[in-house]
């Protein structure tokens, strides 16, 4: 219907992120557009953390359907271990939690 579109446009849903820098360390990050945050991190105009660990790029993203799990998710994968991280970047998996 028209007001689910309409919700959509002003609510596009989110996504989780994890940068790889320059010095091999990951960020991770939400975001309703990669592609943008992308270009911000780029330019160290969105994190301090990235901002001096330039050059970045985007190892991995995925789609969640509300903006607080898009928070929840981020807490939950910045305090995994880097191998459980890298090992989610390396499977292309869209989530280290099963049945997700």
């Amino acid at each position: 219907t028209a007001a689910v579109s309409a919700a959509i446009i002003r609510f596009p849903m989110p996504f989780i992120y994890i940068l790889q820098c320059r010095d091999g360390s990951l960020y991770t990050g939400i975001a309703t557009d990669v592609a943008r945050r992308l270009t911000e991190h780029g330019a160290g105009r969105a994190s301090r953390y990235t901002r001096v660990r330039l050059p970045v790029t985007l190892a991995w993203s995925r789609r969640v359907r509300s903006w607080s799990l898009a928070l929840r998710e981020e807490y939950r994968i910045k305090h995994l271990p880097r191998a459980a991280k890298l090992a989610l970047v390396r499977s292309g998996v869209r989530s280290a939690r099963r049945g997700r």
